[in-house]
């Protein structure tokens, strides 16, 4: 069965292997017969930072509210044609693939600042005009799968349960609880390159062999398995309950 896909990947240098990363995934996704859509943020000149200009019709023209601004300008179809365009990809996908570098413990600015401007209310939050009632695992992206694929100089290690950057996963939570699984995406295992700094050309072409046979199954995995808001277990949609991993806190209780 075709699927679609939609690749997000942020690296200013056209031979990053971050760029090779995408490159080797629309291959491999073309060849099992699944269509690709990419937004490669640098070479489009992805305006980063959102400001009044985002909103070209304002509700109130005297103070920026953006929440208020981004739900009218989604509402009535008058948001900046590069988010629209965005809209549309991201609403045709199957699956949304993030392809990008760990810098900082976290994704490039031009990448937080596509979620910024294209997670807008009404899409990715504030879904059917209910505030925080439809949100973890329930929302306008429902129905997607997620993807988080990076790279990283420094080596497994120190990502480990026990290593001094601390846990990968749990240092991709924000990203991948938070704008994937929030907006109500079904998130998969992040998928990661470590120790990419000391590469030598076997090792970049190991490594896009590796992420190739990954994908070749990619619509038969499991996703991450994160505790749905309106599922039972957040009695108050807020707080999870008492008797679920009693004594227990942290990241970790928000999965199953």
């Amino acid at each position: 069965m075709s699927r679609h896909v939609l690749i997000v990947h942020a690296h200013p240098e056209p031979t990053s292997l971050t760029r090779q990363m995408a490159d080797a995934a629309e291959q491999a996704l073309r060849e099992d017969g699944h269509t690709v859509s990419r937004s490669d943020l640098h070479a489009m000149g992805w305006k980063a930072v959102v400001d009044a200009d985002d909103f070209p019709s304002r509700v109130d023209p005297e103070r920026l509210s953006v929440v208020a601004e981004s739900g009218h300008g989604y509402a009535t179809g008058q948001l900046t044609e590069d988010v629209a365009a965005e809209h549309r990809k991201l609403l045709a996908a199957d699956l949304v693939i993030l392809q990008f570098p760990l810098w900082w413990f976290g994704m490039p600015a031009i990448l937080k600042g596509w979620i910024d401007r294209v997670w807008s209310y009404g899409l990715a939050y504030g879904h059917q005009g209910a505030g925080n009632r439809h949100r973890y695992g329930e929302g306008g992206l429902s129905g997607r799968r997620a993807l988080v694929s990076i790279t990283t100089g420094g080596p497994a290690s120190d990502y480990s349960p026990r290593g001094i950057n601390g846990e990968l996963d749990e240092l991709l939570f924000p990203i991948t609880h938070g704008m994937l699984f929030y907006p109500g995406m079904s998130v998969l295992r992040s998928q990661a390159v470590f120790g990419t700094s000391r590469f030598d050309a076997a090792q970049v072409e190991a490594a896009k062999h590796a992420w190739r046979e990954r994908l070749a199954g990619i619509f038969e995995e499991s996703p991450i398995a994160y505790r749905a808001q309106n599922g039972g277990d957040y009695p108050d949609h807020h707080v999870l309950a008492d008797t679920l991993a009693p004594g227990q806190h942290g990241l970790r209780v928000h999965q199953r």
